[in-house]
């Protein structure tokens, strides 16, 4: 049972913007997680710090990459839609 697409495809007039947002938002976190693994490749002995409450820099800086991605999806689809809303009505 074919019931066909669930949306009417076209020409997404916001594509490039949304490519450009999404590069440099990739730039930013690999930035931030090469900081990570530099740290823990020329002294180890940081990540081993308590830092926050009983937990060492090392599980603190995890969890906030994660979270970081997290808060950088969300943002991302935030303002992708306001593209997509701006440059695709200007069509119809």
């Amino acid at each position: 049972m074919d019931h066909g697409p669930a949306v009417k495809l076209g020409v997404d007039h916001a594509q490039k913007k949304k490519s450009r947002l999404g590069v440099k938002l990739f730039i930013v976190y690999s930035i931030v997680y090469t900081i990570f693994v530099a740290i823990g490749i020329i002294d180890y002995t940081i990540m081993g710090k308590i830092v926050l409450g009983d937990q060492n820099l090392a599980i603190v800086y995890g969890l906030g990459l994660i979270i970081l991605a997290v808060v950088m999806g969300v943002i991302y689809n935030a303002i992708c839609t306001k593209y997509e809303n701006e440059l695709n009505k200007e069509e119809k």
